[in-house]
């Protein structure tokens, strides 16, 4: 973990989970940093303060961002155009922005479309962290530890931009790297939005069965692990499904395929080729993700 950042004022638009656990964290390293919080839900921003998470919260966008050495937009991807156009006449002339968007070539054209000049100075990225659980009391300092945050700039971005939010994101123990917007949706797509969209489907599925939700009380452990990310919130994975629907409909075809080959070798009986394709796919994640990680 690396010693703080020059950042004085840090305004965070979205004091939610991983606002929130940004703002734990930069307060757990000890700096004398000034974090202002805004967002819809005052009750929420009101007990972040209560919290000690943020010092204190604006009702108004531009009054939030005005002096802030760091801006860091944490609202659903959705949303993200619309800040941007709104915070852009009010940013400082060094002012950094950043972004969590789990989405980043659809982020990156908004950025690029509200920001003028300030565009350079833009920063994409994503926290790989986060849980089913959302708010300001699901927060935590220790969210980041050990986990990855991926930045996306772009050939306009500022390498001492850049340099100044991956000093921020190590400093909460985190492993920053960086890849192109393109890369990082196609990769997303495959390990998360894909895992995500199943586990709605499956549980939407199930429902609309005979036995419909009786069936779900005598589900097993196996289950609830698999269907957990099914209590993410419904907005930002609808935005997040929008954003990068290209690359989640070809993560989609390709799950299809398998799932097609899966039936006609259930119909026709062939015991040992289920047992070479589980065995393939056994010996993939165990090498690639390890057996005692989950």
């Amino acid at each position: 973990m690396t010693e703080g950042t020059a950042f004085g004022r840090i305004a965070i638009i979205g004091v939610g989970l991983i606002g929130g656990s940004l703002a734990r964290a930069v307060r757990r390293n000890g700096r004398r940093t000034q974090i202002i919080g805004y967002g819809r839900n005052h009750l929420n921003l009101q007990r972040a303060v209560e919290l000690g998470v943020i010092d204190r919260f604006e009702t108004r966008l531009q009054d939030a961002v005005v002096d802030a050495d760091l801006v860091v937009i944490a609202v659903p991807v959705g949303a993200t155009a619309a800040v941007l156009r709104e915070l852009a006449p009010h940013l400082g002339g060094e002012t950094i922005v950043t972004d969590v968007g789990s989405t980043k070539a659809s982020v990156v054209n908004d950025a690029r479309a509200q920001l003028g000049a300030a565009f350079s100075r833009f920063v994409p990225g994503h926290p790989i962290a986060g849980n089913e659980r959302a708010g300001i009391e699901a927060t935590s300092a220790e969210l980041f530890e050990g986990r990855s945050v991926l930045l996306t700039p772009v050939a306009e971005t500022n390498p001492a931009a850049v340099a100044q939010v991956r000093a921020l994101w190590e400093s909460t123990g985190a492993q920053v790297l960086e890849m192109t917007p393109e890369y990082h949706d196609c990769v997303l797509a495959a390990t998360s939005h894909l895992p995500h969209v199943l586990a709605y489907a499956l549980v939407e599925a199930l429902s609309r069965t005979q036995s419909g939700e009786e069936i779900f009380k005598y589900s097993a452990g196996g289950f609830r692990d698999f269907t957990r990310i099914a209590s993410s919130d419904p907005v930002m994975w609808r935005d997040i499904c929008l954003a990068n629907r290209t690359q989640l409909l070809t993560a989609l075809d390709g799950y299809r395929a398998v799932l097609d080959e899966l039936s006609m070798l259930i119909r026709s009986g062939e015991g040992e080729k289920l047992i070479e394709l589980f065995r393939h796919a056994k010996t993939v994640r165990d090498r690639n993700i390890g057996k005692n990680q989950k």
